[in-house]
């Protein structure tokens, strides 16, 4: 069973923030209805558009999805 984008985005938090994904790894650790359980890119990158100031671009989130699928895949 996959983990969620949610549990694997957790992995990358930083407080120092040394990159794009871990400032937005620590951002969505704020968003309390950031959708935690959901796997499913649509969903999560509708979500994000409409809801999340603290992702400066969506070309992030495209990162860091990659990354996701990356280490599932591993």
């Amino acid at each position: 069973m996959r983990r969620s984008f949610y549990n694997w985005l957790m992995t990358q938090r930083n407080p120092g923030a040394a990159n794009d994904v871990q400032t937005f790894a620590n951002g969505a650790f704020h968003d309390q209805q950031f959708p935690k359980q959901s796997e499913d890119f649509d969903e999560i990158s509708r979500y994000l558009e409409e809801n999340a100031n603290y992702l400066h671009t969506v070309t992030t989130f495209d990162e860091a999805w990659e990354m996701y699928l990356a280490a599932d895949a591993g």
